[in-house]
């Protein structure tokens, strides 16, 4: 991405570091007018604008890496099917009258192997955003979802499923047609298919409309993408009353890739370009295909019955620490009493 393209969706942290490489960029374009040497002088702006980089992306706090989640630049589900696939063949609606655009989801070829493909689609601008309803599928989107995972438990293809929502829509309308039964009903059948299932946080992974098409064998994702059980918008106006407290809500969340892995919620981060996903969709890609294809080779050499007990054993051992946590301070409150 072009430095004018960068200054168009600047966030405030990148400030700094914008206004020096717009320096930079000045400075060469003057030189060029005027034929004078200023290589040198361009060199220690340079190295100070490769140390700035270091420490800004270094030293992200969880709010900044939710920015960069949130970044409108930021790769979508689309773009990595279409950058990783050698064909794509996308499929529309849930088989009950409705097709709904902010999850979608075909069938591909990835290294030559036949695939399923899923994941939420949020849009580019405004308008593209409300026709996509900001990435928040409704319960049409969970159903279409699972007859897409059906189709490939069906014909022995692997399901790779993108997450990137602020959370399902909590509309009347979506409540009214079950959204909560149509995200349940496919975290349990997920559970029970005997293809291998890789789910990829790309982007915001918000709520039970992440978990919706999170359930797998194995749980990837990229170095600034967030992971939540709100967001911490909603967390803040729940706790505090007060949604301008998110800083504090994103810290106590502890949603970044970093703290999940150390949970044990995450298997594996990616790395992203130095910073973020949308400054090279390109590479971006070509790590998330490396690492989509060596864990996928890994899961086809194990049988459907053990993909299944290993999946059903990951879940099972999240929240272990905090419930082994609760009883030793309970064991000590009871120490302390007698």
């Amino acid at each position: 991405m072009s430095n004018s393209s960068r200054r168009t969706f600047q966030l405030d942290f990148e400030k700094p570091l914008d206004e020096l490489e717009a320096r930079i960029e000045q400075i060469r374009e003057l030189a060029s007018d005027s034929h004078v040497d200023v290589s040198e002088h361009i060199q220690q702006l340079e190295a100070k604008a490769a140390q700035l980089r270091k420490e800004i992306f270094g030293t992200l706090t969880p709010s900044q890496r939710l920015q960069l989640a949130r970044h409108p630049r930021r790769p979508s589900t689309l773009d990595y099917i279409q950058s990783i696939c050698d064909e794509w063949l996308e499929l529309h609606g849930d088989r009950l009258g409705d097709d709904d655009p902010a999850l979608v989801g075909g069938i591909a070829r990835l290294e030559g192997r036949p695939v399923v493909m899923l994941g939420h689609q949020k849009g580019r601008d405004t308008k593209d955003n409300v026709a996509r309803n900001f990435g928040m599928p409704t319960p049409s989107g969970y159903r279409k979802a699972l007859r897409l995972m059906e189709h490939a438990n069906r014909f022995g293809m692997p399901i790779l499923t993108f997450i990137d929502t602020p959370g399902a829509w909590a509309g009347v309308e979506a409540e009214r047609r079950g959204q909560g039964e149509a995200i349940a009903y496919n975290l349990r059948q997920m559970f029970g298919f005997d293809v291998p299932i890789i789910c990829t946080v790309i982007g915001e992974g918000g709520s039970g409309g992440a978990l919706g098409i999170g359930v797998g064998d194995r749980l990837l994702m990229f170095e600034h993408a967030v992971y939540t059980v709100a967001t911490p918008e909603a967390c803040a106006a729940i706790l505090w009353k007060d949604a301008s407290k998110s800083d504090r809500a994103a810290a106590a969340l502890r949603i970044s890739s970093w703290d999940l892995r150390e949970l044990g919620i995450v298997d594996s981060l990616i790395p992203e370009p130095l910073r973020g996903a949308h400054a090279d969709p390109l590479a971006a890609a070509a790590v998330l295909k490396k690492v989509l294809v060596a864990d996928l080779e890994r899961l086809l050499q194990l049988s459907p019955e053990q993909r299944r007990e290993l999946r059903y054993e990951k879940f099972r051992r999240m929240g272990r620490v905090e419930e082994r946590a609760a009883r030793d301070a309970a064991g000590s409150d009871r120490a302390i009493s007698t």
